[in-house]
């Protein structure tokens, strides 16, 4: 029995450039943090795809592989804006269940949508999805959609044809429908699972079907094996139904050349740890740790560039004081240098409803000057109050969106709530 159906955006931010801009349709566009051969390509069209541009290649590479590449600074407001447009158009057909990604949605098939075919089918439901999306989007925003017993399955048949594609695994076809995939197309096996399963003895989707509940577990190391072993023969399991908590919060940035400076670094990082606090108190936790990554600048091209990083520990805190100081107490221990890129992420967080209160009456205050930071920035503006030393860089670090994270737009980058 069918249940799940899975809606892949495809090529999804450089697909909303090309709706946007007309000029851009039909032509290689690469979407980036800023237009400079350091940076990383976002993201990619398929007509760049086809040169092997994709995500994550280094813009100087990437115009290299394509010479006549259109480089696109990402808009990533417009991203999140056309995010809700989706999952709109999708809740006009179907309830969306849960949002797994800025462009990835999954749904609960009910009734007769858990059959393959029909007027109310799955293929029906489908079609009717597209149809949704391309009027409330634009024709050039589309997805792959995969329908399956279960998430994981959906999610793999979602990108089993590409772009604009419906796949259908049945139940009845399992497990020798996922015989001519590769290993590494399934999510949450990467380069390190895949030597650990090669090791193994597992250099196949077959092979790895093959074996038993017992044997894949050893080949895991752990009971994540065993899971494996159901969700490959369609079964449903109690995580494809309930969320996992979220375990960090992070923000990175790459700095433009006049922003490498000692100074303009700093006030930028402390511009990236304001949103950061913003993002965890909107989120409902508490963090117990805050690491700082740090690349500079000045080595050899075709080599890596040095790196510095160190963390310290939280007292379970959200507000931004008590953040700035850690950080203000990490930069000091960090080497001067020419900042090209500058990372901070919180570590073990914990739901404030479920942490252990402070016994000093001095973090109540800081705490409640955050929130009505928070709810004055809601009602007249991101960043209308914001900490002095991040004066000069209130235009640096602009909103990004990490594919797991949507932000609101009432604040610059806090993750949108949606109800599973």
């Amino acid at each position: 029995m069918l249940h799940t159906l899975y809606v892949d955006m495809n090529s999804y931010f450089a697909s909303v450039e090309q709706q946007l801009d007309s000029a851009l349709r039909g032509r290689p566009v690469a979407v980036v943090p800023m237009k400079a051969d350091t940076t990383s390509v976002i993201a990619a069209s398929y007509e760049a795809k086809a040169f092997g541009v994709k995500t994550g290649v280094r813009v100087g590479d990437a115009r290299r592989m394509c010479p006549g590449l259109i480089l696109v600074t990402g808009n990533h407001e417009m991203y999140i804006k056309f995010h809700h447009l989706v999952a709109q158009a999708i809740d006009t057909v179907i309830p969306v269940e849960q949002v797994c990604s800025v462009d990835e949605f999954s749904c609960r098939l009910l009734g007769a949508q858990r059959e393959a075919t029909g007027s109310g089918g799955a293929i029906a439901t489908a079609g009717k999805i597209k149809r949704a999306i391309a009027k409330g989007c634009g024709e050039f925003v589309r997805c792959s959609i995969g329908v399956a017993p279960n998430r994981l399955l959906a999610k793999v048949a979602a990108d089993m044809q590409k772009p604009d594609g419906l796949t259908i695994i049945k139940s009845e076809d399992l497990p020798g429908a996922l015989f001519g995939l590769k290993l590494i197309d399934f999510p949450g096996i990467g380069p390190r699972m895949l030597e650990r399963l090669t090791a193994a003895g597992i250099s196949s989707v077959q092979r790895m079907c093959e074996l038993t509940e017992a044997e894949l577990g050893r080949a895991w190391g752990s009971v994540i094996g065993r899971e494996w072993y159901y969700r490959l023969r369609g079964h449903r399991l109690v995580d494809d139904i309930a969320q996992s908590p979220r375990r960090t919060i992070g923000h990175s940035h790459v700095l433009a050349p006049d922003r490498r400076g000692e100074d303009q670094a700093r006030a930028v990082g402390v511009r990236l740890l304001t949103k950061l606090g913003q993002r965890a108190r909107s989120l409902g936790y508490v963090a117990d740790s805050l690491s700082m990554a740090v690349r500079f600048w000045g080595a050899a091209r075709g080599q890596e560039f040095p790196g510095w990083d160190a963390g310290c520990r939280l007292d379970g805190v959200n507000d931004t004081p008590s953040l700035l100081r850690a950080f203000a107490n990490l930069w000091t221990s960090k080497p001067r240098g020419c900042v090209l890129k500058l990372s901070l992420t919180l570590y073990n967080l914990t739901p404030i409803t479920s942490a252990t209160g402070s016994l000093f009456e001095t973090r109540r205050d800081p705490t409640r000057l955050s929130n009505a930071m928070d709810e004055i920035n809601r009602r007249y503006g991101s960043d209308a109050l914001f900490p002095a030393s991040m004066k000069d860089a209130r235009n640096t670090a602009p909103r990004r969106i990490a594919f797991g994270n949507i932000p609101s737009l009432d604040l610059p980058d806090v993750d949108t709530p949606r109800d599973p």
